[in-house]
């Protein structure tokens, strides 16, 4: 018993671990298709914006990206808003 309670709280801990793969582009992501033509060179690297669109099944998604060292866009994170009526 007393392996147990540090045995379940390491597979918690192990669950809670970052994504090690990257997001994929999906159509309407500024990055899908490849890098967009124009760089940011007014913007910090390191910088986050924003994009807002919506996907082919017709639900709206969030996707921020971070600006890198070579001014190409990465993209961290996506969310997808589902509407329920």
């Amino acid at each position: 018993m007393r392996i147990l309670v540090p045995l379940l709280a390491a597979l918690s801990l192990a669950a809670c671990t970052a994504q090690t793969g990257s997001l994929e582009p999906i159509p309407g992501s500024i990055t899908y298709g490849g890098q967009p033509r124009t760089k940011l060179t007014k913007a910090p690297v390191g910088s986050t914006l924003s994009h807002t669109f919506y996907d082919t099944m017709g639900r709206q998604v969030d996707e921020t990206y971070i600006i890198q060292p070579d001014r190409s866009l990465r993209l961290i994170r996506r969310h997808v808003r589902l509407d329920y009526y």
